[in-house]
């Protein structure tokens, strides 16, 4: 037993230890290209939804539906896919969810009514959902222990350039004067272009070591995975890589006994609240107003053109958003987790707080001071919980229920998302700017409260020591 968690230790220290390598930022990549397609899905419907309003006579709980459907399907594939990652294996699935995408970002360009479109925005949602869990955690387990939330977090980076890239094709493709109802198929069609160029790549990743040991105690394939990772044969022990293979393969070595409700266990089950619980609320805040942007320009221009204020939503998220993934990015290893997420929740509260005040009595913000404190308020959000709370749900659970605890958190935050775009657009009907963003001071408020309770900091613990991975760890016998 003790030969067994000795060869564990040094084929996931090998893991942990190794510095930056070209695998690791091919894994950052293939993975990436994912969310970099997940943003820009997701958030093109906003655009979508202004051109379609006036064609096909959107009623409010049209719009409020077709924003929100790709959202409720992507909680739902987020539970899915990441349940089925555990019992299957990361790379058996890995690539069918973004194959998933393709067809349903192709489905929505050919709609014919508002019930097509609804479908297959909820086929495209299950894509969706289903790369956040598992990229999240191949990344993650691939990644070694001082730069894992770089890593992570520069995965989900890729999804600042697809909110740029969204608005900017709509913009072009609308100066070139193509005719509405041209331009919302053509807007929706690009989505599945960038996801369809890494399904091979995805297919070619090897399973984890993580996984590999610690589910299916295979040595073998783990051996495998770590020479793929440091690009040479290594030694363990004074043998080779491929004598211990041979020696230890087939299932031989030790793997974790957790089982799958060991999640509701503390400590995974605070963990959990924290993790889900904190994405909930990011979500509803974040995608209620940035998927209903034209809606909140509306009543802060009422006479700007849609052109104008899709060109302003672009300008604000090329300063204020997509700069401040990567500066979470580059900081996650450095200030941590925990302090980045608390103070992006406390620094949203604030924005939206502003906003709110001086929205009362009819004080309202001009519009070039509303834009400001806006786009302060995306300066926390992505220095904060948007980037955080991927990163997290990736590290703070054991190998064999991470890809469950990742998909209950990724899917509780897209329920988030859900509840904030179908409620926002009917908030700024009865209770307006004031009250709605009041709504979402408390949400914010709650976040950080729930994170300071409920998270540990994570930076540079190996994935092991996060987990608490050795108090489930069993001895398997080698097949005969």
């Amino acid at each position: 037993m003790e030969t067994a968690k000795n060869l564990r230790s040094q084929l996931l220290n090998k893991v942990d230890e190794i510095d930056l390598v070209k695998h690791h930022f091919r894994t950052m990549f293939t993975a990436g290209m994912g969310f970099f397609t997940d943003a820009y899905d997701l958030f093109i419907i906003g655009v979508v939804i202004a051109l379609l309003t006036p064609i096909w006579h959107l009623t409010t709980s049209e719009i409020a539906l077709l924003g929100g459907s790709s959202l409720i399907a992507a909680a739902f594939g987020a539970y899915i896919f990441g349940r089925v990652s555990d019992i299957f294996g990361r790379k058996a699935i890995y690539g069918l969810e973004v194959l998933i995408l393709t067809i349903g970002a192709i489905g929505s360009a050919f709609s014919q009514d508002i019930t097509q479109l609804i479908i297959w925005r909820i086929v495209l949602g299950i894509g969706i959902g289903g790369d956040y869990p598992i990229s999240a955690i191949i990344m993650s387990e691939y990644s070694n222990r001082k730069d894992r939330g770089k890593l992570v977090s520069m995965v989900f980076s890729l999804q600042g350039i697809g909110l740029i890239v969204g608005p900017m094709a709509a913009i072009i493709i609308l100066m070139l004067g193509v005719p509405h109802d041209m331009a919302w198929r053509i807007l929706l069609g690009l989505g599945a272009i960038p996801a369809a160029s890494v399904i091979y790549l995805r297919r070619k990743i090897k399973e984890t070591p993580y996984y590999s040991l610690g589910v299916k105690g295979d040595v073998s394939n783990t051996v495998a995975a770590v020479n793929d990772l440091t690009g040479a044969k290594i030694k363990i022990d004074g043998n080779t890589a491929s004598n211990s293979a041979h020696t230890n393969g087939n299932g031989g070595g030790v793997k974790l006994k957790t089982k799958w409700h060991d999640m509701f266990k503390y400590p995974n089950n605070l963990r959990l609240l924290g993790t889900a619980g904190s994405w909930f609320l990011l979500d509803w805040a974040f995608y209620g107003n940035s998927i209903s942007w034209p809606l909140v320009m509306k009543s802060v221009m009422p006479h700007g053109t849609f052109i104008q204020s899709l060109a302003l939503s672009t300008i604000v998220f090329i300063v204020f958003a997509a700069p401040f993934y990567w500066i979470a990015a580059f900081s996650m290893d450095k200030l941590g987790r925990k302090f980045i997420q608390i103070l992006g929740f406390v620094g949203m509260a604030v924005c939206y707080l502003i906003i709110s005040l001086t929205s009362f009595g009819g004080y309202e913000l001009i519009p070039a001071m509303f834009i400001l404190v806006f786009g302060l308020s995306y300066v926390f959000v992505e220095f904060g919980p948007n980037t955080t709370t991927f990163v997290y749900p990736s590290e703070v659970f054991p190998t064999p229920i991470r890809g469950f605890g990742d998909g209950i958190s990724a899917g509780t935050g897209k329920a988030g998302a859900f509840l904030g775009t179908l409620l926002f657009p009917f908030l700024m009907v009865t209770i307006k700017v004031q009250g709605t963003f009041m709504v979402l001071v408390v949400i914010s408020f709650l976040g950080a409260i729930l994170t300071a309770f409920a998270l540990p900091e994570t930076k540079e613990m190996s994935l092991r020591d996060v987990a608490e991975e050795e108090k489930y760890v069993e001895e398997v016998s080698p097949a005969i």
